[in-house]
């Protein structure tokens, strides 16, 4: 045989070698269709709802990566997702380990009331084939999404994007939040500390900042638990509310300080738990939708306009629940012109109770407002007698927690004490008293 000959046979044995690996190959690796009903069957058992997969493709050139495309679960409010790229390690893949170097979310829609229910009830699994993979140590390195619309329990639809790079243990090194298109910038971003599981956060809103630090702690049997403290200065409390899609009611620059603390086993618990306290001040302020002179002149029934106020100080509690956030407004004060006004108001499944104290530089003091009803349509009353006071009105203020839009209504009064009373004739100069 000669030497040609030997290379064309064995040129093709190895061809044939190869082929017969291919399909050997090809028999092991499920097709799409067996892949995309394999993650649907994962996915109801995790999230116990029904998930449906519109299509995924995987491949192994140029680099290995799987496309899932169109997930939805079957809800009144489906949770969505149009499109989610996982580039995998190929190193990890030849040990039989699952590590993503980098996964894509392209836009997703997340309501509210339907995550509530996910993984809730979630139904038992059918025993499962011990898996051939294992998680790496660092099973995601980064993470990237855009187009990701959150609605809220109101219907209200904010759109996010984000990016986050990985450590062991889900911790992120460095991750940063921000919503598109918001102009004065508004986004948050975190720094880890080292090994440690403290970051520093800088955040960015309402042409102000809110930087400060962020801690997690593991509890007994594994619980979660975040605290921080965030510096919020010089926020334009108009331009805040508007990023997260909210009415302005009043406009002006507020600084404070703000603690917060959140515990639970899982993301979601975290987020469900999430307690706020911020101490906040506001100096000169306009307050909208409000002309105090008006109200005082038609007594509440007209007040259509601006009015202005010196300050705003208070406490500003936020509390996340299943049912949604309860909000507590505590300390208040507020002043303008010859008027200052102290209280406290309760929030609460969209509906306000509150109580105010409104003194006059006069001399009338304590005048009490009692504000009561949904937040959208208000019920003021005000117990001073007409000769004590000329008007009363009723006003809003609104000052947002950290990362969220937070409002509570509040009152003030002002009117001439004296404007209901006939005007008293000049008293007769003392006899024997020259002019």
């Amino acid at each position: 045989m000669t030497r040609a000959r030997k290379w064309l046979v064995g040129l093709g044995m190895a061809l044939g070698l190869l082929a017969l690996l291919l399909i050997v190959l090809a028999s092991l690796i499920p097709s799409d269709e067996e892949l995309a009903q394999r993650a649907s069957a994962e996915l109801e058992a995790a999230l116990g709802v029904p998930v449906s997969i519109g299509a995924l493709h995987w491949q192994l050139r140029p680099s290995p990566q799987v496309v899932i495309e169109n997930v939805a679960t079957r809800q009144p409010q489906p949770v969505e997702v149009k499109r989610f790229t996982a580039y995998l390690n190929t190193a990890a893949l030849w040990k039989l380990r699952l590590k993503v170097d980098r996964a894509e979310l392209q836009g997703a829609v997340l309501p509210q009331l339907s995550l509530h229910d996910l993984g809730r009830a979630a139904p038992a699994a059918a025993p499962q084939k011990q898996r051939s993979f294992s998680l790496d140590a660092l099973p995601l390195a980064q993470l990237a999404f855009q187009d990701v619309a959150w609605i809220s329990r109101r219907g209200i639809r904010i759109v996010y994007s984000g990016e986050a790079d990985f450590d062991a243990n889900w911790r992120p090194r460095t991750a940063r939040l921000w919503r598109p298109g918001v102009v004065p910038a508004a986004d948050m971003a975190l720094t880890r500390q080292g090994q440690n599981d403290r970051w520093d956060a800088r955040g960015n809103v309402g042409g102000g900042t809110a930087n400060g630090e962020l801690q997690l702690q593991t509890q007994s049997e594994g619980e979660l638990r975040v605290t921080g403290r965030l510096l919020p200065r010089n926020i334009e409390v108009a331009s805040a509310l508007q990023v997260f899609m909210r009415p302005a009611i009043v406009a002006g620059k507020a600084s404070g300080e703000t603690t917060l603390s959140a515990s639970g086993a899982t993301l979601a618990e975290l987020a469900q738990s999430l307690h706020t306290r911020t101490s906040f001040a506001m100096g000169r302020s306009t307050l909208l939708r409000l002309d105090l002179d008006k109200a005082i002149r038609s007594v509440g029934k007209d007040h259509a306009g601006k009015t202005s106020l010196d300050a705003i100080t208070g406490q500003l509690d936020t509390q996340n629940t299943p049912q949604g956030m309860v909000v507590e407004l505590t300390q208040l004060k507020t002043s303008s012109g010859a008027l200052s006004a102290s209280g406290h108001a309760r929030i609460a499944n969209e509906r306000i109770e509150a109580e105010l104290a409104v003194d006059l530089v006069d001399g009338v003091v304590g005048v009490p407002i009692r504000i009561s009803g949904p937040l959208e349509q208000v019920q003021v009353s005000v117990s001073v007698s007409a000769g004590a006071l000329a008007g009363a009105a009723v006003g809003t203020a609104v000052l947002p927690g950290v990362g969220t839009a937070i409002g509570a209504r509040i009152g003030a009064a002002l009117g001439n004490i004296f404007g209901s009373e006939p005007k008293r004739k000049p008293s007769p100069a003392p006899a024997g008293n020259p002019r």
